[in-house]
């Protein structure tokens, strides 16, 4: 099962992900996408594992996240836009390439008996990109979500904070 859980930059995605997996799981999974960029990302990084308990199980993927040992746990995948930028970045900026090899990744995850909370940002919803391959990466990110939101029985959207459901197949 996917639950998406989307919006804007700093809008409580991952504390809401964090606290619904805790609240399904005594020892939830955490797969973070980051790739370690260095310099201030690191400290990101570092903000974001300080926020969790010793109660999660913690898995690194930058590109490959059906491979992890994800069957029968709740699992909170952080964070689409990071993963995107992976293959956006190993495809030398190929919007369709990148997001074929996203596609084949959720269609692997999608068949997994889990229930996984996957995070990702409305980028189209802010400010429109100064460069042509920041607007094809608003695009893919678009796009992205579209596809997981499609094959996702609920979605949240996060607003200030408060999680709004947009969707939710029972």
């Amino acid at each position: 099962m996917i639950i998406l859980i989307t919006g804007g930059a700093r809008s409580g995605k991952s504390k809401y992900a964090q606290e619904m997996a805790l609240s399904l799981s005594a020892a939830p999974v955490y797969v973070a996408t980051a790739k370690h960029w260095g310099g201030d990302f690191e400290d990101r990084i570092k903000r974001h594992q300080n926020d969790r308990s010793a109660a999660w199980i913690n898995f690194e993927a930058e590109k490959e996240v059906s491979v992890l040992p994800l069957q029968n746990r709740i699992c909170v995948i952080d964070c689409v836009t990071l993963w995107l930028t992976n293959f956006f970045v190993e495809y030398k900026n190929d919007i369709d390439k990148s997001l074929a090899a996203y596609k084949e990744q959720i269609d692997a995850l999608d068949k997994i008996d889990a229930t996984l909370i996957i995070v990702s940002n409305e980028l189209g919803m802010g400010l429109h990109a100064e460069t042509a391959m920041g607007r094809k990466f608003t695009d893919l990110q678009g796009w992205a979500n579209q596809y997981t939101a499609a094959k996702a029985t609920k979605v949240v959207l996060m607003v200030s904070g408060i999680p709004v459901t947009i969707k939710d197949i029972q």
